[in-house]
């Protein structure tokens, strides 16, 4: 087979292929390639030799091969892993494995669902089963089928150090977590979903790089200080040797959609990718998925993350925008947190004045900075949507995600402060919502366990840095050190793992049923899927602390307060399609009765 690797600042390369060391000849076509065709099969251990390391392999081609995983080439110096390779079977610093992809692909047609129609669900490989396998998440994908559910959004599966963590900290872009299953297990777990009838959205990170066992700067300039972001060096997008940089990144979001037959991207933080070019790297990934989703004939999308409060982000490429498919909306998060908890620290400030007016602005303008002042910035942010032509599902609507529980001192979820109808009510904001919903694992059924920060790291001064610094963090906000769960402790991991035997005891059962019952309702009524923004009609009172919307002839209204409401509708005859407490329609009058924090969905 041949081996192939781009390094463009070295006068000589080599691969150490088992017990082999192989000389790589420069590529004439392509400037900065290296290769050289080597017998090999799957599973065969490689790495690649650079400079000084190559010519002492040559001269000593024995030296350390065979049994030294990580640690091959004693006499040649460091053996770099593949950075293209699809599997390290011993972690980023160990050598990569031959893949044989032709006999991984999956089997199982994707599901035709398009994103106007999808419920997404986010889940972390690690944590979802205590195993934290990918042959242990499918065999829980029979509870997201009936759910109702269309796509699992897994977090980051690409190798980091360690076996438990995030996966933001990931160094190998185009490989595989080993401890979740490497490529093999992914393309089982990938089969099962699209067997159960689930499409699989992969979360995948751009902008940087983990801190530990990155090999990259090793084969060219992979990072550039033309730009600096929160983690150091930025990714070269547009400096010096940034094509081949570009095409890299490209290359392996796509190889996801491809090779693995995922459906779609998750692309983390978007705003911080640094990259001055006219055609920037996001229209170049959006204008391949869009090819490849047209040669393939499969629904592929993106959907970004961004604080930036900007449409173009998703506006049509041919409009001057970007062309991403959706973005995450931040903004009807915050506005729906701060109405349930009332919560008005960091960035809540700017929701927590006028939670439901901020709401109600969220669901019918999409942003609710829209070149508004933030307080929590300290400048004005953000600019309009163009209601007429943005449609409601360039924007995705939670009440919860990773981020914003794991990112909280205990990693606490809502259920852990709101009772089970303010979680009701939550529940149908997102899912009878104008924006596509995304449920975060285990929120269907209010989970009692939280989902806190935890890290593996194996170098101990890394560890420490992360364990001291979150500490820090959070001690500016009036937290003690010890009440701060410690990342590296493997039982923080543990405590995140869900408890799936919660989900058949009340009150978590009845929640698990309501949350059926409003995904149904979202499958079976097509004005819960209009994608006009501008349709959608909000009345609110702030003091009383209700709300009511009318998307079609589907009418939610919402009682946050503990004591009963009565709110007078607009028209009548309508009928009770869902309640979480036992609920009359509106009388001749037009005026409903709700209980107190519970809610009620009425239609013709």
């Amino acid at each position: 087979m041949q081996f192939e690797v781009w390094a463009p600042l070295t006068a000589r390369v080599a691969v150490r292929l088992d017990d082999a060391v192989y000389d790589m000849a420069r590529d004439p076509d392509r400037d900065g390639w290296w290769v050289v065709d080597a017998p090999a099969a799957d599973g065969s251990r490689y790495g690649f030799l650079l400079g000084d390391a190559a010519d002492t392999a040559a001269d000593d081609p024995g030296g350390g091969a065979g049994g030294d995983p990580g640690g091959i080439g004693r006499t040649a110096g460091p053996v770099r892993p593949d950075p293209r390779g699809r599997r390290l079977p011993d972690g980023p610093d160990g050598l990569s494995a031959v893949v044989d992809l032709a006999a991984l692909t999956p089997r199982a047609p994707s599901p035709r669902v398009p994103l106007q129609d999808a419920v997404l669900y986010e889940l972390h490989i690690g944590t979802f089963t205590p195993e934290g396998t990918f042959d242990a998440a499918a065999g829980r994908l029979g509870h997201l089928a009936a759910l109702g559910v269309t796509h699992v959004e897994l977090m980051p599966v690409c190798s980091f150090p360690g076996r438990h963590g995030w996966g933001y900290d990931g160094v190998a872009p185009w490989s595989v977590h080993e401890p979740y299953g490497g490529p093999a297990g992914l393309v089982r777990f990938v089969d099962a979903a699209h067997t159960a009838g689930l499409g699989v959205v992969l979360d995948v990170v751009h902008n940087h790089l983990g801190p530990s066992g990155n090999h990259l700067p090793a084969f060219g300039p992979y990072f550039t200080d033309t730009h600096h972001t929160p983690w150091g060096s930025a990714v070269n997008l547009d400096a010096p040797g940034s094509d081949e940089v570009r095409a890299y990144f490209l290359a392996s979001a796509l190889a996801w959609l491809r090779d693995y037959r995922i459906d779609g991207l998750r692309l983390d933080a978007v705003h911080a990718l640094a990259d001055g070019r006219a055609l920037t790297f996001l229209e170049e990934l959006a204008a391949a998925v869009d090819e490849l989703a047209a040669e393939t004939g499969r629904p592929l999308f993106l959907i970004a993350e961004s604080d930036q409060c900007d449409p173009r982000t998703t506006t049509p490429r041919a409009a001057g925008g970007l062309g991403l498919h959706a973005q995450w909306n931040d903004d009807f998060h915050h506005a729906l947190h701060c109405a349930l908890t009332g919560e008005s620290q960091a960035y809540y400030a700017d929701f927590a004045e006028a939670p439901l007016g901020a709401l109600a602005k969220t669901m019918t303008r999409a942003f609710f900075h829209d070149g508004t002042w933030s307080s929590f910035r300290g400048r004005h942010h953000g600019r309009p949507v163009d209601r007429g032509r943005t449609p409601a599902h360039r924007f995705l609507g939670y009440a919860q995600t990773h981020d914003q529980v794991g990112n909280r001192a205990l990693g606490d979820r809502l259920s852990a402060s709101l009772s089970p109808g303010l979680l009701a009510c939550a529940a149908a904001l997102t899912l009878t919502g104008p924006f596509v919903p995304m449920l975060f694992m285990g929120e269907e059924w209010g989970a009692g366990t939280p989902w806190q920060y935890f890290t593996d790291h194996p170098d101990p001064e890394l560890a420490e840095a992360v364990r001291t610094g979150r500490r820090r963090e959070f001690a500016a906000h009036g937290w003690k050190a010890e009440e701060i769960p410690d990342p590296q402790d493997p039982a923080t991991r543990d405590r995140s793992c869900l408890d799936w035997a919660e989900a058949d005891r009340e009150p978590h059962a009845r929640l698990l049923e309501w949350y059926r019952t409003l995904v149904a309702l979202r499958r079976t009524h097509a004005d819960l899927r209009d994608p006009d923004l501008a349709a959608v009609r909000v009345a609110y009172d702030e003091e009383a602390r209700w709300l009511t919307y009318r998307r079609g002839d589907v009418r939610v209204v919402v009682n946050l307060a503990p004591e009963p409401a009565t709110i007078a509708l607009c028209g009548n005859g309508v009928r009770v399609l869902a309640a979480w407490t036992p609920a009359e329609p509106p009388g001749p009058d037009g005026q409903v009765l709700v209980p107190g924090e519970s809610v009620v969905v009425l239609g013709p």
